[in-house]
């Protein structure tokens, strides 16, 4: 009878104790040992879960202003120089009803020309290949 009474008293305890360390170490994680989460920190070369874009300072001036109305796939398959995004963001306003972006507009073109510049190397870059082997024909397999 003394068991019957023990290990529900025990059990109760364990839980007890171990909300008390869940809250404990919730508000640690809060504190110590975690990067800041500021609008102006980012981790290098990290995407974006919502949009795929790249997390990099001015992401949330692009989300608001052109992700609202578009699919970043858009931006992402675009790719153009500060020129060619200011020439883009023309052509909406002057045909698609974009309004004036204000003091958004060059925070827009800064992460835009940083992050969705043109590419310079091509479509891949080139094999490196060290050592080549010659391929046979199926006439040169059927002469064996």
């Amino acid at each position: 009878m003394k068991l019957n009474i023990i290990y529900p008293t025990a059990l109760i305890g364990i839980l007890i104790l171990a909300n008390v360390q869940s809250g404990q170490s919730r508000e640690q994680t809060k504190t110590v040992g975690l990067l800041p989460q500021t609008e102006n920190y980012f981790l290098p070369d990290s995407l974006d879960k919502t949009t795929g874009l790249v997390s990099a300072p001015g992401i949330r001036v692009v989300k608001e202003n052109c992700v609202r109305c578009h699919s970043p796939k858009l931006i992402t398959a675009k790719r153009a120089s500060r020129e060619g995004w200011l020439t883009t963001i023309r052509w909406m306003q002057q045909t698609q009803g974009l309004g004036d972006l204000g003091s958004a507009e060059p925070v827009i073109l800064d992460y835009l020309a940083k992050h969705y510049a043109p590419n310079q190397s091509g479509r891949r870059p080139s094999l490196q290949i060290t050592e080549w082997y010659k391929l046979e024909t199926s006439l040169e397999k059927s002469v064996r």
